[in-house]
C-alpha cells in the first residue's frame, strides 16, 4: 500500500484529517470535496488540529467533482454522508483499480453492502470510526474527541470466501493508518465493530442534536436516559435476530459500557448530526435509527422508540428545509 494513490471521497473533516495525516506520512493523496474547503487548502494548506496533534499538510492534489479525478486508485476510502454512498460509487465506478480496495468509513449501516453493489464484494471493506472531528473553517480540521482506534476488515457474512484475502488487505492499510498517526486496527469481522457503533449512535445522535446537547448532558437527564436506554434495547434486539457476534451478552452489558466508559470521554462532545440538521437539513438518520426500523419490521420486532426519534429528526429536517426556503 505504500506506493499506491489514494482517493478520499468526501474530505469533510474526518477524510479531510485522514487524508491530510497519510500525506503528511508521505502518502499520495488526492481529496475530493467542496470547493470553498479545498481553495482554502490550495491556498494556505490543510491545517490540522486537536488530539491527533497540530500540522499544516501541503501539496495534497484536490478535486471537486469526480470528473476532475485524474487516473485509477488503489485505495479509495469513502467517507461521505450515508445518503450519498450510491451517488459517489456510480461517479467512482471507473476510479478504482482492478486490484485496489474502496473502505466505506461512514456511520451506520447498509453502506458496505452498497459499495458492493457497484465494485463487487472483493474490492470493499468496512471501517469503523469512532474519533470526532470539526471544520473549524474552510481549510482547518480539529480533531474534537478520539474515543478508539479505527477499525478496518471484512464482513465474513457478506464477503464469504473472500474474506480471508480481504482481511489480509485490512491489515496492510490499517497499518499503514497507525503508521500516518491515525490509531487503528485490522479485524476479520467488522459487523459486530460497526453494530457496537450503532447502538452508540441510535441512543446519542438524534437527542444530541433535537435538544442540541453533550453527550454528557444526555446522558445524566433522567428522561433522556430512559428514551436512549429503550432505543439501545431494540437496537440490541435486532442485532440479536440477524446473528451479529457482539461482544456483550444482554443490553445491560452494553449499557454498563456505554454510560461508565463510552460517555466519559465524551462528555462534552455534540454529534455531527447536530450540525446537519440545522445547516443542512439533511442527516443519516436512514442509516441509523431508521435502519434499526427497516430491520425490526422485516424480523417482525418491536422498534418503536428508533420509529419515533427517525420521525422527529425528518420532521426537523423538513423545518430546516423550509426555513432555507424563504
Amino acid at each position: 500500500m505504500t506506493d499506491t494513490p489514494i482517493l478520499i471521497a468526501g474530505a469533510g473533516a474526518i477524510g479531510s484529517i485522514v487524508g491530510g495525516m497519510l500525506h503528511d506520512a508521505g502518502h499520495d493523496v488526492t481529496l475530493l470535496g467542496r470547493r470553498a474547503h479545498l481553495d482554502a487548502i490550495e491556498r494556505g494548506g490543510l491545517k490540522i488540529s486537536g488530539l491527533l496533534g497540530k500540522r499544516t499538510v501541503a501539496g495534497m492534489k484536490l478535486a471537486d467533482d469526480p470528473a476532475k479525478l485524474g487516473g485509477r486508485f488503489g485505495l479509495i476510502l469513502c467517507t461521505v454522508k450515508s445518503y450519498d454512498t450510491e451517488s459517489i460509487a456510480a461517479a467512482l465506478s471507473d476510479r478504482l483499480a482492478d486490484d485496489g480496495v474502496i473502505v466505506s468509513m461512514q456511520n451506520g449501516l447498509g453502506n458496505i453492502e452498497s459499495l458492493i453493489e457497484t465494485f463487487g464484494r472483493r474490492r470493499v471493506l468496512g471501517a469503523r470510526v469512532i474519533f470526532g472531528a470539526e471544520i473549524l473553517s474552510p481549510g482547518s480540521a480539529h480533531v474534537t474527541v478520539f474515543a478508539q482506534p479505527v477499525a478496518i476488515g471484512p464482513a465474513p457474512a457478506l464477503h464469504r470466501e473472500d474474506s480471508l484475502a480481504l482481511a489480509e488487505r485490512a491489515r496492510a492499510i490499517a497499518a499503514m493508518l497507525d503508521a500516518a498517526s491515525v490509531p487503528t486496527v485490522a479485524v476479520d469481522d467488522i459487523m459486530p465493530v460497526l453494530w457496537a457503533k450503532i447502538l452508540y449512535n441510535v441512543a446519542l445522535n438524534p437527542l444530541g442534536a433535537l435538544l442540541q446537547q453533550t453527550y454528557g448532558a444526555l446522558a445524566t437527564d433522567p428522561d433522556v436516559r430512559a428514551i436512549m436506554d429503550r432505543a439501545i434495547d431494540e437496537a440490541f434486539a435486532v442485532a440479536r435476530a440477524l446473528g451479529v457476534a457482539l461482544p456483550f451478552s444482554n443490553a445491560d452489558e452494553y449499557r454498563k459500557v456505554f454510560y461508565e466508559q463510552l460517555i466519559p470521554p465524551t462528555v462534552s462532545h455534540r454529534p455531527t448530526m447536530l450540525h446537519d440538521l440545522h445547516l443542512r437539513g439533511r442527516t443519516d438518520i436512514g442509516a441509523l435509527n431508521g435502519k434499526i426500523v427497516e430491520l425490526a419490521d422485516r424480523l417482525g420486532l418491536n422498534a418503536e422508540t428508533n420509529r419515533m426519534l427517525t420521525r422527529l429528526v425528518r420532521a426537523a429536517e423538513r423545518v430546516t428545509q423550509r426555513k432555507d426556503e424563504r
